[in-house]
């Protein structure tokens, strides 16, 4: 009796601590390159004329207050800072001025022509996100693209309306009955034409050089596999979109990484399984020849299953084991809709532990020789799902892994730099660190009975 009185009275506190936390503006702050020493280690001169400032995606002009920011140096996105604009004073300068702590870029390189590619939107019931979504599609800036909607097990026509009355046969429709997230990307896999294959989400706003800069690497790298980007928040309007993001939210910094299997990275000694560090489902692209040949995603994986979850990082792992690369690349930007509520929070939570031991069930049913892989990094994994489900502390800022972990979640811009990105200014409530953990123990239940569901509709997974 004790034991759970005390249990309610911490999440009651949880509850009061995460309602105090206040909304935060979005914005972009776009200087002009930096003056001085540039690439790594080199800091620059931030240099307010000509500066930029940009309200975020459906957000309003900057006024005083906190204002989380994309930093951007002729364009290119370098950084995110959390910065406060006392009342009366100039927005700009006082961003520009906290931007000068951020290193400044290496110089970038010029991109190749991208190869052809289709972009893969799944979507139900969610007319007016996707309606936005489209329209930021079809401002990029990419030079031979289609765009395919996979309307998943609709119970209107609302989407196939929309498609067609607004959009006509600049995007397609596609329905598949069937729900799931994974089943809808197989889907929408085989509707494709180009060489890459890129997915995002319905509830996201593309970046207009998006699809070039994450479809672009594919054209001097013939074994690359996979690439995956950057997602930041479209807005932070409600306490659960603020504390997510303060521990992380998706992003996985501003560093390009490449991901070589030849060559596991030293500093990942859970490679390849720790795959949610790789990227997010709403920002990522295959080739679509290689994604084919692995069979494209488990229909017993995603959104909509009794899994849960982790459809993509089954996607990641299975490109990385048939020996292709994988790269992330910052500078392929979507902005996305965090879930607004505390039970939003809650379900997330749950979720992503289940889609987490859910996809790595997959994983080992489908490639069994992977096991013995697994099992050697399993004392470090134990270790490492400890870490993920620890409840956060404040000040903690810097740390892989922020947000829920390696299940969607990851890194910001790093320690040094004041109020910035998975700096962790609020506490991580219990609560949710102990869904997670009930959803790892869930997700090969749910992997399994995904599997048994496929079946009565005349479906296999793997």
């Amino acid at each position: 009796m004790a034991g759970g009185r005390r249990a309610r009275q911490e999440t009651r506190r949880e509850i009061e601590q995460f309602l105090s936390i206040g909304p935060v503006q979005v914005a972009e702050l776009d200087l002009p390159v930096a003056r001085g020493p540039a690439g790594a280690g080199g800091t620059g001169t931030a240099d307010t004329e000509g500066a930029e400032l940009r309200p975020g995606p459906g957000s309003a002009p900057v006024t005083s207050g906190s204002v989380f920011v994309l930093v951007r140096r002729a364009g290119q996105p370098v950084g995110t800072l959390l910065g406060q604009v006392p009342a009366g004073a100039d927005p700009v300068a006082v961003l520009a001025g906290l931007a000068r702590e951020l290193p400044a870029p290496a110089r970038p390189e010029p991109l190749p022509a991208p190869p052809p590619a289709g972009v893969v939107i799944a979507t139900r019931e969610r007319a007016g996100q996707l309606a936005r979504a489209l329209d930021s599609l079809l401002a990029q800036d990419h030079p031979d693209f289609e765009i395919v909607v996979v309307d998943n097990a609709p119970v209107t026509q609302e989407t196939r309306e929309l498609v067609e009355r607004k959009y006509g046969e600049r995007v397609r429709y596609v329905c598949e009955p069937v729900p799931g997230l994974a089943i809808a990307h197989n889907r929408g896999l085989a509707a494709v034409r180009g060489q890459v294959v890129a997915f995002t989400d319905d509830d996201v706003v593309a970046d207009p050089r998006w699809l070039t800069e994450l479809t672009a690497p594919f054209a001097t790298d013939p074994e690359l596999g996979c690439t995956t980007g950057l997602i930041l928040p479209a807005r932070l309007r409600t306490t659960a979109q603020v504390l997510l993001e303060s521990h992380g939210g998706f992003a996985k910094g501003f560093t390009p990484r490449t991901y070589d299997p030849a060559r596991p990275p030293a500093d990942e000694p859970l490679f390849p399984f720790t795959a949610g560090r790789f990227g997010s489902g709403a920002n990522m692209a295959f080739r679509t020849a290689v994604l084919r040949s692995v069979g494209g995603f488990d229909p017993a994986t995603g959104a909509g299953t009794r899994a849960r979850g982790g459809d993509d990082l089954y996607g990641f792992v299975r490109v990385l084991a048939e020996g292709r690369r994988l790269r992330y690349t910052p500078s392929a930007l979507v902005w996305h809709h965090h879930r607004e509520t505390w039970r939003d929070l809650e379900t997330q939570a749950y979720g992503y532990g289940a889609g987490l031991t859910a996809y790595l069930t997959a994983i080992l049913v489908n490639r069994p020789a992977l096991l013995p892989a697994f099992l050697a990094r399993v004392p470090g994994g134990l270790a490492h799902a400890r870490g993920l489900t620890a409840v956060r502390a404040t000040g903690a800022g810097g740390g892989a892994g922020g947000g829920f972990g390696d299940t969607g979640a990851g890194a910001g811009a790093g320690t040094g730099v004041p109020g910035g990105h998975d700096s962790r200014t609020h506490p991580w409530p219990r609560r949710l660190s102990r869904l997670q953990r009930r959803g790892m123990l869930y997700g090969p239940v749910g992997y399994l009975r995904a599997r048994r569901a496929l079946r009565t509709v005349g479906l296999e997974a793997g």
